[in-house]
């Protein structure tokens, strides 16, 4: 699904990524791991077309993302964005909050994604009203609004307790198994061995 050859990534003369080669098959759980400072989340910024790399090619399902025409429309009925800080606006309720993610979303749309997260009486609430945990579920919701094919997480559960940070892995387990590709960047390898396939970067190479 998606094909990475000889990617390169250069920052200010520092080489971020070095001459990366992976594969990543539709459905597959994908975890990157590596400390800090490593290139994983580098890497994933490139995967999921919010950066260009400086040298290499890039394909998601055949096509070189060079030759896609519209990245913003590309990426709106393909990828899912989650963060590891969830970037909710506060006055906004919950509902609002995944609603920007696709204006064209309706009610019962919005309701069966709170439902799906075992969030589905939040929706009027906002997001300080709500526990950090709760609040990377929206995040997540936000993401799926759009059934993209595939989902990227950057240190989803960065901050937050080791309960939470299950229940996130859970959904992406959860996700996967309705043919959703999840592609996640975590420094926690306990959880990082919960996905199929496990790339580590170490100094920009894997």
């Amino acid at each position: 699904m998606i094909r990475a050859n000889n990617i390169t990534h250069i920052y200010n003369q520092d080489k971020a990524l070095n001459n990366i080669n992976l594969e990543i098959r539709k459905g597959e759980f994908v975890a990157i791991t590596g400390e800090s400072g490593s290139g994983k989340s580098t890497l994933l910024s490139i995967l999921s077309t919010l950066l260009k790399p400086t040298s290499g090619e890039l394909l998601f399902e055949g096509q070189n993302y060079k030759e896609i025409q519209n990245i913003d429309m590309f990426r709106q009925h393909n990828i899912g964005f989650i963060f590891q800080f969830h970037y909710l606006i506060n006055y906004l309720n919950i509902k609002e909050n995944i609603k920007i993610a696709n204006e064209n979303a309706s009610d019962e749309e919005i309701d069966k994604l709170l439902s799906l997260l075992h969030i589905e009486k939040l929706g009027s609430r906002f997001s300080n009203e709500i526990s950090g945990g709760q609040r990377q579920r929206v995040a997540i919701a936000r993401a799926l609004v759009n059934n993209p094919k595939v989902i990227f997480a950057d240190e989803p559960t960065g901050n937050l307790d080791s309960n939470n940070s299950q229940n996130v892995f859970d959904i992406f387990k959860q996700l996967q198994k309705s043919g959703t590709t999840i592609v996640v960047a975590t420094h926690d390898k306990k959880l990082a061995h919960q996905a199929d396939t496990i790339y580590e970067v170490n100094d920009g190479q894997l």
